[in-house]
This record gives structure tokens, sequence and C-alpha cells, in this order.
């Protein structure tokens, strides 16, 4: 598969209702829940993604950073998105699986 895949897996992911994005939101959810995959931008800004390392590594989240913000947030149908969380096993195994045969 290529690597156009594990975006479109993200889109169907988003349309399942199986991501949470944007700051606000993600924090939120992460006080409350953990995650099986999380992406962060290659682009944000060096301050935001030093905590979002930090708090994915805390939580033992695994973090893709091989997209940009315009990448993520076209593959969710937004604009940009600088963090996107996979709340779902299934999702988060299949866009793996995906990585692993690249």
């Amino acid at each position: 598969m290529k690597d156009g895949s594990v975006l479109s897996l993200l889109g169907l992911a988003q349309r399942a209702g199986k991501t949470v994005s944007g700051a606000f939101a993600v924090d939120k959810y992460l006080k409350k829940k953990t995650v099986p995959l999380a992406f962060l931008a290659s682009d944000g800004s060096s301050e935001t993604a030093g905590n979002y390392r930090r708090l994915a590594e805390q939580k033992r989240i695994p973090l893709l950073e091989i997209y940009t913000k315009e990448e993520l947030g076209n593959a969710l149908g937004k604009e940009q998105s600088v963090v996107v969380l996979i709340t779902d096993k299934g999702f988060a195994k299949a866009i793996e699986d995906v990585l692993r045969t690249n």
C-alpha cells in the first residue's frame, strides 16, 4: 500500500468518529483517557511538539510525526491539524500495519 493509504485510513477514522483533533479537544480527551495512536504534525511549533511528545511518552502512546499540519488537516477534511488522536484500536492497528509494510 502507498503512503497515501495511511491518510486514507485517517480520513475513514475521522468519518467513523474515531479521531480527536485540535489542541483543546485533545488535551481534554487525554486528561480522561488514553489512546492507541497519535499523529503530531512534523511542522508544528517546537513548544507544542515538545508538550505532546512528553505527554505521549508519559501515557505510552505511539506518536507519528510523518505528516505536515496541512496533510493531517486535509485527511480530516479541515484546513490544518497539529495533533490527531486515533481512539479506536482497530484503526490504529490498520495504520501501523500499513506503515510496517512500507
